[in-house]
């Protein structure tokens, strides 16, 4: 029976049992789609990490959420390169350590910064921004069960790829942020016909005094129908406040998943003018809280 090294950490949080737990699976160059797939369901979480070698990055990963593959994803790049510098899969030489991981987008490069062999932090660099279709409020709304008057006024609905495309729904207030409930039938009618892979519902006011946002990101079974915390959707909600305007500075503290008792932060910075935008760093800690074998 083949089993395999497995990690389950939460990321974006220097707690256990807080921001977004991620299982980090070791050594699964042998697994197939199917496998990994069956995999992911069993763990139940957002998304679980499948480590392998790699021939274009240091390693490669490819990230399944219960129901699907995800090309890039925030909280499981976080939680395996910890995983990997936890189980001694990756040695750290000197305080920042940059790395490249081979997603299903392509390599991507991951900061480490280190006091000795302890991660303190562990920074993403997204892929360059594309913003791409234009929603319409009464297309989008009656999803989440929200009016147009609890928009960002002035503000498009639009979907946002710093890898994965998101539905960016900026909106006026952390009170309409929690009177969003999402509508299964017409969420799925919708996904359905447009271009993103899940929705990302955020204002600018923080849950605590240094968050300067919050969100929530939504799905449908079997995936989870809400997620602690979304590291490639905050990428691509930085690159739309910036785009947009709707922030002065280029570096801001993102904060998800306090009203699920799983409260997640990150520093987040966007490189590049308003207008052509490189590329968005998305950084958190993380905390292993599980380690085991997986025999299957």
């Amino acid at each position: 029976m083949p089993t395999y090294t497995l990690l389950q950490v939460d990321a974006f949080t220097d707690r256990p049992l807080g921001g977004n737990p991620c299982a980090v699976v070791f050594d699964t160059d042998d697994l197939d789609d199917a496998a990994m797939l069956a995999i992911a369901r069993e763990m139940n979480l957002s998304e679980t990490a499948f480590v392998r070698r790699s021939r274009v990055a240091d390693f490669g990963v490819r990230y399944f959420t219960p129901a699907e593959e995800i090309p890039l994803a925030g909280h499981p790049t976080i939680a395996t390169t910890f995983a990997l510098v936890d189980t001694c899969r990756l040695a750290l030489a000197a305080p920042h350590t940059t790395i490249t991981l081979e997603l299903k987008v392509g390599p991507i490069p991951v900061e480490i910064f280190a006091a000795g062999s302890r991660v303190e932090r562990i920074v993403m660099m997204q892929k360059k921004p594309a913003f791409l279709a234009i929603h319409t409020p009464d297309d989008v709304l009656p999803a989440f069960g929200l009016q147009p008057d609890d928009l960002l006024p002035g503000c498009p609905i639009q979907t946002v790829s710093t890898g994965t495309p998101q539905l960016m729904l900026p909106l006026r207030s952390l009170d309409a942020l929690r009177r969003a409930v999402l509508n299964i039938p017409a969420y799925t009618a919708l996904r359905a016909r447009s271009d993103f892979f899940s929705p990302h519902l955020f204002c600018l006011q923080g849950a605590t005094p240094a968050g300067a946002t919050f969100a929530r990101h939504f799905g449908v079974p079997p995936d989870t129908l809400e997620d602690p915390f979304t590291g490639s959707a905050t990428g691509g909600m930085a690159a739309y406040l910036w785009y947009y305007g709707l922030i002065e500075q280029p570096q801001f503290i993102a904060e998800q998943g306090h009203w699920m008792s799983r409260p997640g932060q990150a520093a987040v910075e966007i490189i590049g003018p308003r207008d052509d935008i490189e590329t968005v760093k998305v950084g958190g800690s993380a905390v292993t809280v599980l380690r085991g074998e997986l025999r299957i």
